[in-house]
């Protein structure tokens, strides 16, 4: 399938233009903006609100740097679906093997998808596909491949390059060590919108729409078991991203997918959605020390925050602070 097969209309035109957001009233824009206000102050640190592709609400320095930790997670799987595009690879599933032909016999079969997904198995015991982890060794052996490997370029440039036509303001940087990404508020909320339109951007494709109906949506089963008690074995001394190789949550069977999370209910939540008051479509980026992103295409809504106060991840837990406040933000939206 070519480029020009897989390219689809955008559904709705960005209207930020040049260097930087258009602004707007919130009132104009369907939104309460007493409760984004109330909202802003809340999460605290610094963050933003665009309703249809115009900025409704700020909070602190918007164009100070910072690191986004994990939310820059998606961005690699962004990253992927250009690589397999460019035809640099055959497609999600293609092995990691022939890059790195160290690999032990029980991760020859590692894909990129199970990298993705958190399904490897990389420094787990188990086989790929078998386990759920959230695994920040497995991320690093991502990265390394997507970057060193396959673009065979810097983050800076791979990112840049094809991420042009979102016309960042403030650019982005990685961290030389493990390539973690430091962005701007306003930036990182251009990343975001284009996810909310499955990669568009000012009415044009920048990642083809397929892409995104194939894979923006949970991957990992729900009935997936979660990886064994075991210490990390980091065998190709490639390091971590950041965190464990099982770390950070256990929720994900039925929620995650190319590391995005979405509203739906998993194994240990199987009677609620991961945010019950959530809207059904709502899907994130999530970042150590509060730095997520919140997309909700029904309401044409995104909020990019850092250094925010969300609390843990508590799958299906309606006191929450993650829940209570995507569904404050969700309020917003006047009916």
């Amino acid at each position: 399938m070519t480029r020009r097969d897989l390219l689809i209309a955008a559904p709705a035109v960005m209207r930020a233009q040049g260097a930087g957001w258009r602004t707007g009233d919130p009132a104009a824009l369907g939104l309460d903006g007493a409760l984004l206000r109330d909202l802003g102050a809340a999460l605290g640190g610094r963050g933003c609100v665009v309703r249809d592709g115009v900025v409704a609400s700020t909070w602190g320095a918007q164009n100070e740097h910072a690191d986004v930790f994990s939310s820059a997670k998606p961005l690699l799987s962004t990253l992927l679906f250009l690589a397999v595009e460019e035809g640099r690879l055959a497609g999600v599933d293609a092995a990691i093997g022939p890059y790195w032909p160290q690999l032990a016999p029980k991760d020859r079969s590692i894909s990129f998808a199970h990298l993705a997904n958190m399904m490897s198995g990389y420094a787990r015991p188990e086989p790929p596909g078998t386990a759920w982890a959230y695994n920040d060794y497995a991320i690093q052996l991502y990265q390394q491949t997507l970057f060193d490997r396959v673009f065979r370029q810097t983050p800076e440039t791979a990112a840049h390059v094809r991420l042009a036509a979102l016309g960042l303001e403030d650019g982005l940087r990685f961290r030389e060590r493990n390539r973690r990404l430091s962005a701007t508020v306003r930036d990182f909320a251009r990343i975001a919108w284009m996810w909310l339109e499955k990669g568009a951007w000012n009415g044009r494709q920048i990642v083809p729409r397929a892409y995104f109906e194939r894979y923006q949506q949970p991957r990992v089963p729900f009935d997936l078991p979660h990886t064994a008690a075991a210490e990390t074995d980091d065998y190709l001394g490639i390091g971590t991203f950041g965190g464990g190789s099982d770390h950070f949550t256990q929720f994900g069977a039925g929620a995650y997918g190319f590391n995005w999370w979405f509203n739906r209910k998993g194994r240990l939540h199987p009677d609620r959605t991961l945010w019950p008051d959530a809207p059904a479509d709502t899907f994130l980026s999530i970042g150590a020390f509060g730095n997520n992103a919140v997309m909700i295409p029904s309401l044409r809504l995104v909020l990019v925050s850092s250094q925010g106060e969300w609390g843990a991840l508590e799958g299906g837990a309606p006191a929450a602070p993650m829940n209570r406040h995507i569904a404050r933000l969700a309020a917003s939206v006047k009916r």
